[in-house]
């Protein structure tokens, strides 16, 4: 058969043609990638030498270039800075304040036109895939500049030897980033791995150098982090992120799985005089977050933040050191304000499906009691601390309704004013109808008493604060209240439970057959070792207690403000004020002089 096939002689010369086109086209193509490799690798160094003022040189032990298919492939790539040239530039003043080295076994180019580079000078590629590359960043801190900057434009440092660069994708998948931080007394390292990015339609040319839709140069780089593990120095805390992606194109950062886990609470409050924290957040979203201004400057710039569900619990660490400072520097717009070190602009942060839980321990009964807040939804709007921000509104507002203890809706709002020097703020709540019994988990272990029964109808307040004093009215309108005071063990005091059912406390808010409930004025002076959730807590307390008979309650209409003016009344209320605020930093100094005696045995 193959023999007759030959007897037809246009099927033999059909053959002899093709035999020599194939001829014709190989024997070039494998004659120009041999005669090529060594040109295009003198022209990638250059080009990489060029744009770098010198700077940063690359080396690879081979290339092998493919004409026919447009690809070419560096073996052991590495790319370093000249420490000569950096130090000639930093005596110049104009050295960069971070170098860049990077080493990878192979980077391949695919889709490149090696003609229009040889005989046009454009840079033509469609792929460049870098597996497991290992980039090391070091940060150094840098004079103020002195010496002459090159101003020009890496389209203008590059076209003596390049008219453009087009690259259509550029994928670095697996990445060992590292970064070394040499700003500080002593450097200090980090380090991420499993990082992928992908990078799309990079162009530099005459027109893409003054594009500001792109971002080094590309009109996308998307950032990509797995399973990300890292422990803290003292090895207390592990922190984890299941996911995480960043969009430059769309400035868009999500992350997932964000967890911080504690040491187990034996071992953590053994080796730790801090309170342990316990936090997973299921999604977090940053959107309109600008990337680029965040690596130039380090400030923090977000349109919108969403929290969507997650757990923050706070355990009161029973070992740890007293706090002799003032606290001030818990109050959120301090911290805002003085505790940043970078400027910061959240125009709205969103909390959606979020539970809070806050235990302590009760030395004396040896318990712990659990304060918890389920199904926490809440929005805050301006979160700033950048002047120009401040100049047109220093108002910071927070909108929340959450569950108190799973149970009683509570509905809150505060303002903050972030750059007064009295530290203003004011906060507004009301909490609708609720057993009073869920409130044993805390009461019982903590304060030893128990409500046997009795129901809240509303709890409001109303209270304006700086950091010394916090004035406001307090209402709590409640039926059939009864309590036990307990021991250590829980139980019953019978002769002080008496007393405090038959003479201390009302059992009801108004009281019964009355119409005028009892609502309080609350006037509390700030003890400076108080931070700024216990203060609140202080100030509520205070008029629930007042509405419960115990202490200077006054009877009046919800909302009428009459009684207000009552001088003597006031005096009272202030004097009660300042007698409290005595009585708690006696206790201060007891616990201080406590805590300086235990030291000394």
């Amino acid at each position: 058969m193959t023999l007759n096939v030959f007897k037809h002689r246009w099927l033999k010369v059909l053959l002899i043609v093709l035999a020599v086109l194939v001829i014709l086209v190989l024997i070039p193509a494998l004659f120009l990638n041999s005669y090529l490799e060594p040109k295009l690798s003198a022209k990638l160094k250059t080009t990489v030498e060029n744009s770098s003022d010198s700077l940063y040189h690359i080396n690879f032990s081979d290339i092998k270039l493919n004409i026919l298919q447009g690809r070419a492939t560096l073996y052991n790539v590495t790319l370093k800075p000249d420490q000569n040239i950096y130090r000639q530039k930093k005596k110049q003043g104009i050295a960069p304040d971070n170098l860049y080295q990077l080493q990878l076994n192979r980077l391949v180019i695919s889709g490149a036109k090696a003609f229009d580079l040889y005989f046009n000078k454009k840079l033509v590629i469609g792929k460049i895939a870098l597996n497991n590359p290992k980039i090391v960043v070091s940060k150094y801190a840098q004079k103020a500049d002195t010496g002459k900057k090159d101003d020009r434009t890496l389209y203008q440092k590059i076209s003596a030897s390049l008219k453009s660069v087009r690259i259509g994708e550029i994928n670095l998948t697996g990445i060992n980033y590292q970064k070394i931080d040499y700003t500080g007394a002593k450097p200090t390292k980090s380090e991420l791995n499993q990082m992928d990015v992908k990078a799309t339609n990079l162009l530099i040319d005459s027109a893409s150098q003054t594009d500001t839709s792109r971002f080094l140069f590309c009109k996308d780089i998307t950032t990509k982090l797995n399973d990300y593990t890292s422990k803290s120095a003292d090895g207390l805390y592990t922190f984890k992120v299941k996911s995480a992606q960043l969009s430059t194109q769309t400035k868009r950062l999500t992350v997932s799985g964000l967890s911080l886990i504690p040491a187990e609470r034996t071992t953590f409050f053994k080796k730790s005089k801090s309170d342990r924290f316990i936090v997973h957040l299921e999604n977090i979203v940053l959107n309109d977050f600008d990337y680029l201004n965040y690596q130039k400057t380090q400030s923090i710039d977000i349109k919108k933040m969403v929290i969507d569900k997650g757990d923050f619990e706070v355990f009161g660490n029973y070992n740890g050191a007293l706090k002799t400072t003032d606290r001030l520097v818990t109050f959120p717009h301090w911290a805002i304000r003085h505790k940043l070190k970078m400027q910061l602009n959240i125009d709205t942060l969103d909390l959606k499906h979020m539970n809070f839980t806050y235990s302590q321990l009760n030395k004396t009964s040896n318990k712990f009691g659990h304060v918890k807040f389920t199904k926490i939804n809440g929005r805050f709007l301006n979160m700033t601390n950048r002047k120009q921000d401040l100049a047109k509104n220093n108002i910071c507002t927070a909108n929340i309704t959450s569950y108190f203890m799973g149970k009683g809706k509570l509905s809150l709002q505060f303002t903050f004013n972030l750059n007064d020097a009295t530290y203003n703020y004011a906060y507004k709540g009301h909490m609708g109808p609720m057993d009073m019994q869920i409130v044993n988990p805390v009461l019982m272990p903590l304060a030893m008493v128990k409500i046997n029964s009795g129901k809240v109808n509303s709890f409001d307040f109303n209270v304006h604060s700086t950091q010394k004093t916090s004035k406001g009215t307090v209402s709590f309108l409640y039926t059939n209240l009864n309590v036990d005071i307990l021991r250590a063990d829980y139980t019953k005091k019978t002769l002080i439970s008496t007393l405090a059912n038959t003479v201390i406390i009302k059992h009801d808010n108004p009281d019964d057959g009355e119409t005028k409930p009892r609502m309080a004025n609350v006037v509390y002076i700030r003890p400076a070792n108080f931070p700024f959730f216990k203060t609140i807590w202080h100030v509520l307390l205070n008029g629930i207690k007042n509405c419960a008979g115990i202490g200077p309650a006054q009877e009046k209409k919800l909302n009428s403000q009459q009684d207000t003016e009552d001088k003597k009344e006031q005096e009272k209320i202030i004097k009660k004020a300042v007698e409290e605020k005595k009585k708690e930093d006696k206790k201060f100094k007891e616990q201080v002089k406590e805590k300086k005696e235990g030291k000394k045995t």
